[in-house]
């Protein structure tokens, strides 16, 4: 059989069903743009407004405000835990394996807070900052827009112990990162999809340094690395130290694109997280190769799973609080 066909074979039920799966652009949750339309009718604009200073400043950030949201949801869903420091009841999340020396972005938060508490005193949540920021810095960079429900409230404790597990890791199994997904109510779809986030921004060498010099514990570096790309990057990222040294996670990491998928075609994917989705499985292939040649279909869906993560079990109605503060609940003021 012709080997066009067979992709197509593959990849038409996927796209069909990423299409039509679980009504992406329902609101879920209780959750809807129009949420602060009359309590806050310039909440949209603050946020975006704040995030495009700080993009200006530094493309990087639009890149680490994304990731920000995303390992926020993973996490006891999307209620703003991530952003508590420690205090005499909270463990803060942000000393957890994935975001010690890491997550980024809490100053930019703080002062869109600090903006809408002057302009709608106790109104907007800081978890809905984190789901517009993640918008906006997308859309800044060249990606897709996607209107976002809102209507979420803030967190009254977090979870090391949830960041330490659920978050999907670099150096795991792509039946680990399934499954990951799947416990927040996500398919194989919004893996690949939401994985192409790493179309923007910067990872340290310790997240990949197992793919440069010992892979399978054999002291020999990954197959799937393309030879010439491994050398390059063995010299900004040695054996050992240099552990925070940044290296780009695809060749336009300044551009929302389909490059990310590009790469990992070329053998070129920075993180074994990345590479997995080829290599590891027919279905992930499958929409890896759809994306790659479709920017579209890779934004369309993009903005579909964004929507879905957005909705993991947000705080509603009387549950929780709005924070004045995100980094401290209101009782510790």
């Amino acid at each position: 059989m012709d080997r066009c066909l067979v992709l197509l074979c593959l990849v038409a039920p996927l796209v069909l069903a990423g299409a039509a799966r679980g009504h992406p652009w329902g609101w879920g949750g209780g959750l809807f743009p129009q949420f602060y339309d009359h309590s806050c009718p310039m909440a949209k604009e603050i946020v975006r407004s704040i995030v495009a200073q700080a993009v200006a400043r530094e493309t990087r950030m639009a890149a680490s405000l994304v990731r920000m949201h995303f390992h926020d949801c993973f996490v006891k869903g999307c209620d703003a835990s991530v952003l508590l420091d420690n205090s005499s009841s909270i463990v803060s999340e942000k000393g957890s394996n994935p975001n010690l020396n890491s997550l980024r972005g809490f100053e930019v938060v703080d002062q869109i807070k600090a903006a809408l508490e002057a302009a709608c005193p106790g109104t907007v949540s800081c978890a809905d900052i984190l789901a517009l920021a993640a918008r906006d810095s997308t859309v800044l960079v060249g990606g897709p827009y996607w209107g976002v429900p809102l209507g979420r409230r803030d967190s009254l404790g977090a979870s090391i112990q949830g960041s330490n597990n659920d978050i999907p890791a670099p150096n795991n199994t792509l039946p680990t990162i399934i499954t990951k997904f799947k416990r927040q109510g996500l398919d194989v779809v919004d893996v690949v999809a939401l994985s192409g986030g790493h179309t923007i921004g910067m990872s340290r060498c310790t997240s990949f340094r197992q793919r440069l010099y010992n892979q399978t514990g054999n002291g020999m570096a990954d197959t799937t690395l393309d030879a010439s790309f491994a050398a390059q990057l063995r010299q900004g990222c040695p054996r050992s130290g240099g552990d925070n040294n940044l290296f780009p996670l695809d060749g336009t990491p300044a551009r929302f694109d389909n490059f990310y998928f590009k790469s990992i075609l070329a053998g070129r994917g920075l993180l074994s997280s990345d590479e997995v989705l080829l290599t590891k499985s027919a279905e992930t292939a499958a929409l890896v190769r759809a994306y790659a040649a479709d920017v579209n279909l890779f934004f369309q869906h993009f903005a579909q799973s964004m929507v879905k993560m957005g909705n993991i079990s947000p705080l509603t109605g009387s549950q929780g609080e709005i924070r004045k503060n995100c980094r401290r609940l209101n009782s510790n003021h």
